[in-house]
């Protein structure tokens, strides 16, 4: 019997198994005793070794600073432990770079964020000194409880392809699907501090371990999951019932508004792009406005816009097209537009045809932080609960909230230009209309959730 399991045990090595294969192989990041495979880039922030845990201290007038691996990391499972005191921001850098050619070597890429301030975005994901936020906690709301004040806390973070996956202390935070950078290095980062801010405030890391061979993702869980790649879906969103409204390469699925069939001109489809083609500046004069040739009631809707300069258009959802209008097809409007120079943003009340508002209803409370250039690509989101609650969101920030049918919605509605059609935006279904302003606007990346 023990023949045949050596001779067994040999005939998988052979094979190229081993009863190692599929376990769980851990590396120690830090020793524990120096910083021997590590360097400091950017700022001149303290680092020490106190007790086996690296030790980062503030000083003023710095940069931001990291402790980063000298070796490049691609796949990989990365744990370890950290200590944070309340009002010291902080991070952990994976898959960066430093480059000379690249803001005089700034340390820039993907961030694990560390956020013990009341906003709780412990767990999200930012692109330091490159795209700014991708994963705002406000998409997963649950879990900017499982950060603990004053404590230890655990984290995990898991590199597999293009999949990017958070934990805190077990509790999944964030999914971001990208492939702007497959590999480069970890850091510990210790915050810039504002002018008025003491020095002297300490984080602590500890147990800094990562996997590199072997690597089994976690399960699926039905987080939501904010995906960069162009007309894609992961196998994530697919799992948690997102489909492409848009292929990405045809009109399939779309058509002319109040037409049978997709507009001839006015609009172009080109390397992943669907865009309005500028026109004389007149409304739908040109190709017009086009929708889907379904119709949805409860949904989340998610869409990449690009603006050019001046340009105005809009995502408007529960068309009907049954109030037979010249112009374009009536709907609530997720207005779309330059607010620095079109007209229009000065337009309304209180700044409700900004961008992202509901058009001449609700304005957008936009952040700072949420508002990119003209030219550069827009994440926006469209929510319609099945109890009627609506949210739209911008650039991870959600700017407008409201539930039709209320008192306060039909109040809006009667001091619109609205007022003159009855019950404006209460249809049960509708189609998603992409708005032609006779203004050069892209789209990419339109894909939708149906809520129940």
């Amino acid at each position: 019997m023990i023949k045949k399991l050596t001779l067994f045990v040999a005939l998988l090595t052979v094979a190229g198994f081993s009863f190692s294969q599929g376990k769980e192989e851990w590396e120690n990041l830090f020793n524990g005793k120096d910083f021997n495979g590590w360097k400091q880039l950017n700022g001149k922030a303290k680092y020490e070794i106190q007790n086996g845990e690296i030790v980062g201290t503030t000083v003023a007038n710095e940069p931001n600073s990291f402790m980063a691996t000298e070796k490049d990391y691609g796949d990989f499972i990365l744990e370890l432990e950290y200590k944070v005191p309340q009002g010291m921001n902080s991070g952990i850098q994976f898959r960066s770079l430093s480059k000379p050619d690249y803001m005089n070597g700034r340390v820039h890429g993907y961030q694990f964020e560390v956020d013990p301030s009341d906003r709780g975005w412990t767990g999200g994901i930012y692109d330091e000194a490159r795209r700014d936020w991708l994963y705002t906690m406000e998409y997963n709301t649950a879990a900017k409880s499982a950060f603990k004040k004053d404590q230890w806390n655990k984290i995990r973070l898991e590199c597999i392809g293009t999949s990017l996956r958070t934990w805190v202390n077990g509790v999944a935070t964030a999914h971001v699907v990208d492939d702007v950078t497959v590999s480069g290095f970890i850091a510990l980062q210790v915050h810039a501090i504002g002018k008025d801010d003491q020095p002297g405030k300490q984080i602590r890391w500890r147990n800094v371990r990562i996997q590199i061979k072997n690597l089994k993702p976690s399960p699926a869980n039905e987080v939501f999951v904010m995906n960069f790649i162009p007309n894609n879906l992961s196998e994530a969103e697919k799992s948690n019932g997102y489909l492409l409204l848009w292929d990405g390469k045809s009109s399939t699925g779309w058509r002319g508004a109040y037409k049978e069939k997709y507009p001839e001109n006015g609009w172009e489809i080109k390397d992943g792009t669907l865009s309005v083609m500028k026109s004389a500046g007149a409304e739908s004069v040109n190709g017009g406005d086009v929708v889907t040739s379904k119709e949805f009631g409860a949904f989340d809707l998610q869409f990449e816009f690009k603006l050019t300069e001046g340009a105005n258009s809009g995502v408007k959802y529960f068309v009907t097209e049954s109030e037979g209008n010249k112009g374009s097809a009536l709907g609530l409007e997720y207005q779309i537009l330059d607010d620095a120079t079109h007209p229009d943003a000065k337009q309304g009340v209180v700044g409700n045809r900004t961008q992202a508002s509901l058009y001449d209803l609700i304005p957008s409370i936009k952040e700072r932080r949420g508002q990119h250039k003209i030219g550069e690509w827009n994440n926006g989101r469209v929510i319609v609960y099945p109890d009627n609650r609506v949210e739209h969101w911008l650039n991870g920030y959600k700017v407008v909230e409201y539930k039709r049918g209320t008192p306060i919605y039909n109040a809006l509605v009667a001091r619109s230009k609205y007022a003159q059609y009855e019950n404006f935006g209460m249809a049960v279904k509708g189609r998603i209309l992409l708005q032609d302003h006779g203004d050069n606007v892209s789209f990419r990346s339109i894909k939708i959730k149906e809520l129940n």
